[in-house]
């Protein structure tokens, strides 16, 4: 059974670069982590286009697919829709342990920097910065306009972690998914989740 600490949101909208999210998945669901999952509409287009994983619109089909495909345990994962207001990540009473956007379209960062709650996604982010817990946003925009810089300085300055999806080649990558890794890596140690997933600089 999973580990009995604080569950993980992990959102994963329609920036390119689902490929973040899906491994960020797998590695905290191998790690025994509880996880919360929500995922936009444009953000399972984008994961059909980008790797041809079909996943269905319904929640629990969802799950199901989900956690066959990453092994995950009897209730590990939980899937909830954009509109379902009852889950817990749309309360403060019940917050979890920190917050994932991976990948985080600029919309999205600018839906949070303004306190926006039109759907559970941007309500749970929204509790995520008045509870002061930990919200990652893995940022995927290429160039970055003024008001993506201004939106994300605003954040910052409120506690919000800002990790542009910008993965590093020091460690010589020889793959896609050595670049993926480079970039999970780094949100698992801000997590605090140990993980194996390449060299570390100096070693």
């Amino acid at each position: 059974m999973p580990e009995n600490r604080g569950p993980i949101t992990l959102a994963i909208t329609g920036a390119s670069g689902s490929a973040y999210g899906l491994r960020l998945l797998e590695c905290l669901l191998g790690a025994g982590r509880r996880v919360y999952l929500l995922i936009s509409r444009p953000g399972r287009l984008v994961v059909r286009m980008e790797t041809g994983l079909e996943l269905p619109s319904r929640p629990e089909e969802i799950r199901r697919l989900l956690s066959e495909r990453f092994q995950a345990a009897e209730g590990q994962l939980r899937v909830f829709g954009p509109e379902q207001w009852t889950a817990p990540v749309a309360s403060g009473s019940n917050p979890p342990q920190a917050m994932v956007v991976c990948p985080c379209t600029v919309s999205t960062l600018s839906a949070i920097a303004c306190g926006a709650s039109n759907n559970l996604l941007e309500r749970a982010a929204d509790v995520m910065l008045k509870e002061q817990r930990k919200l990652i946003l893995v940022v995927r925009e290429t160039p970055f306009s003024a008001v993506h810089l201004e939106n994300m300085l605003k954040l910052a300055r409120l506690g919000v972690l800002i990790m542009p999806a910008a993965p590093g080649f020091y460690h010589r990558p020889r793959s896609v998914d050595d670049l993926v890794d480079f970039m999970v890596a780094r949100v698992l140690d801000q997590l605090g989740i140990e993980h194996g997933l390449g060299p570390r600089w100096g070693e």
